[in-house]
């Protein structure tokens, strides 16, 4: 499924919102915060205010996330996706508004929204949109702890190739994906998956299972392609464990959907998702960012949070 079509609306002249920028500075290889330069000017010039942080870190974001949603500012998220979801559920648990200028390697949130990457067009997007609501992803850990989640969570291959884009910053940004995938598949090792869909039961063989609540991830591979952030559903794509040669050879499927017509990938859908290994480890990550290691014994459990996040797209 395409991005949501948003219709084209005409800009005003002046508008009375106010902005808080909360910008990862090494995002795009360093190039956030020369991205964020000529939107704010532009909103500016159009009568916002218009506050510029650096991230100084997690925690201290998060309370500048509630001081911008208490003073009535947009909060704007300036990076990638690992930056969006850092602040995603903190703005959805204050009823704040977020915007999006997307800066980093993968901006896959802001693909599926159909946020512009052209600064003129970014904050036009931010002057004129109206607050629409998307789902999130709440993803409960064995340690008690639940992190929110934009895009998707996986485990597996997909993990370690995440983990792997972080080492090939020196490749130019259109081959650091498809280099740590490549590489990923070439050394992965399948787990056995115990799976728990709306309560339905699946033990299932699979180098990875992907829980997306956005059809996007790893720069525009289209892992989901049915997927919506507006429906209520998390679609779980499940990629067999079949031979690595048969996967490398599959990848290029991903970039437009087409994969999930292969013998290997069953796609489902639910509301709620257990996941265990049966044994050994498997690491997972959501979003491009480590998230937890899976195994016997230590499960997650990701659920959709419907409409719980309004964004301006």
């Amino acid at each position: 499924m395409r991005p949501d079509h948003v219709p084209d609306r005409p800009a005003p002249a002046r508008t009375t919102r106010s902005y808080s920028f909360l910008v990862n500075p090494l995002s795009g290889g360093g190039a956030a915060p020369g991205t964020v330069v000529p939107v704010a000017r532009a909103l500016r010039d159009a009568g916002a205010t218009v506050e510029v942080t650096y991230s100084p870190g997690p925690l201290a974001t998060l309370d500048l996330v509630r001081d911008a949603v208490a003073r009535g500012d947009v909060v704007v998220s300036v990076g990638g996706d690992g930056m969006l979801s850092s602040v995603a559920g903190e703005v959805a648990a204050r009823g704040g508004t977020l915007g999006l200028v997307p800066a980093g390697r993968g901006n896959d949130f802001a693909r599926m929204l159909g946020v512009p990457t052209d600064p003129t067009a970014v904050a036009e997007v931010l002057l004129t949109a109206a607050p629409s609501p998307v789902d999130l992803l709440a993803v409960d850990l064995a340690d008690g702890s639940t992190r929110v989640v934009a895009g998707s969570a996986y485990a597996g291959v997909d993990a370690r190739a995440a983990d792997l884009v972080d080492r090939a910053h020196r490749l130019p940004r259109r081959l650091q994906y498809p280099y740590a995938a490549v590489r990923a598949l070439a050394t992965f090792t399948p787990a056995t998956y115990a799976l728990s869909l709306d309560g339905v039961a699946h033990e299932v063989r699979a180098a990875t299972v992907v829980v997306a609540n956005s059809g996007y991830y790893g720069s525009g591979m289209h892992i989901a392609p049915d997927a919506s952030v507006t429906d209520g559903l998390l679609d779980v794509v499940v990629i067999a464990a079949a031979g690595r040669l048969d996967l490398i050879r599959s990848l290029p499927k991903v970039y437009d959907g087409s994969h999930v017509a292969l013998p290997e990938v069953t796609v489902h859908r639910a509301r709620e998702v257990r996941m265990e290994v049966v044994a050994g480890e498997v690491p997972v990550g959501a979003d491009g960012e480590p998230l937890t290691v899976l195994a016997p014994g230590t499960p997650l459990t990701a659920h959709v949070v419907p409409h719980a996040l309004r964004v301006l797209r």
